[in-house]
């Protein structure tokens, strides 16, 4: 589990493939000191086992599934990543609670400057703009956001200055594709409520 609040940006030094698995050597710019082993770590909001710790940063292994929903399969040597630890019990959560379960991807379309900040518009499938609220929580790449505005199939969020600077949100354009994971509640209510309907149905 996460907080969608990136701890700090991490560079792909390594990149290699075997058996259609994407292996990866990651290096932080702040140094993850009490990372082991073993260890879950959110790579653009993809939750990762570390399976080598060493001291410029740690290895991890992105599995077919993982590469099919996400844009870890775009990752290059060289290429700037939002990391997070996962949380401890006794942590504050500044964001939401963040599964670092990406459900698909979103298209930025539009990038509108307001002042520092910017208004970023994305498209995603309708399947997951059903889960998309106004005012409500979303994951891109890793970061919590608030949802400023919902659609059938697009949504818009603001970047604030601080954001831009301490993520890879400095790099995105119109076209760049963010790995997005929607609010757990949404989908568990959804569940509740279908079957809620189908047991209504099954006792007329």
């Amino acid at each position: 589990m996460f907080g969608g609040i990136v701890e700090t940006v991490g560079v792909v030094k390594a990149r290699s493939q075997s058996q259609d698995c994407l292996h990866f050597t990651i290096a932080p710019e702040l140094r993850f000191d009490d990372l082991k082993v073993g260890d879950s770590v959110a790579v653009n909001g993809v939750c990762l086992t570390a399976t080598v710790v060493h001291a410029a940063g740690f290895d991890c292994t992105a599995v077919p599934e993982t590469l099919a929903l996400t844009n870890l399969s775009q990752l290059t040597v060289g290429s700037p990543v939002n990391l997070e630890r996962a949380l401890k019990a006794s942590d504050r959560i500044g964001g939401h609670h963040v599964q670092g379960h990406v459900d698909g991807l979103g298209e930025i379309t539009a990038i509108q400057d307001q002042g520092a900040a910017w208004l970023v518009t994305l498209q995603v499938a309708a399947t997951l703009a059903r889960y998309i609220v106004k005012k409500g929580y979303i994951t891109l790449d890793g970061m919590s956001i608030t949802i400023v505005e919902a659609g059938r199939d697009q949504f818009s969020v603001t970047l604030i200055p601080h954001t831009q600077q301490v993520t890879i949100a400095s790099g995105y354009r119109v076209g760049s594709k963010l790995n997005v994971e929607v609010d757990i509640l949404g989908k568990y209510a959804e569940k509740l409520l279908e079957a809620a309907h189908d047991s209504a149905h099954a006792f007329s």
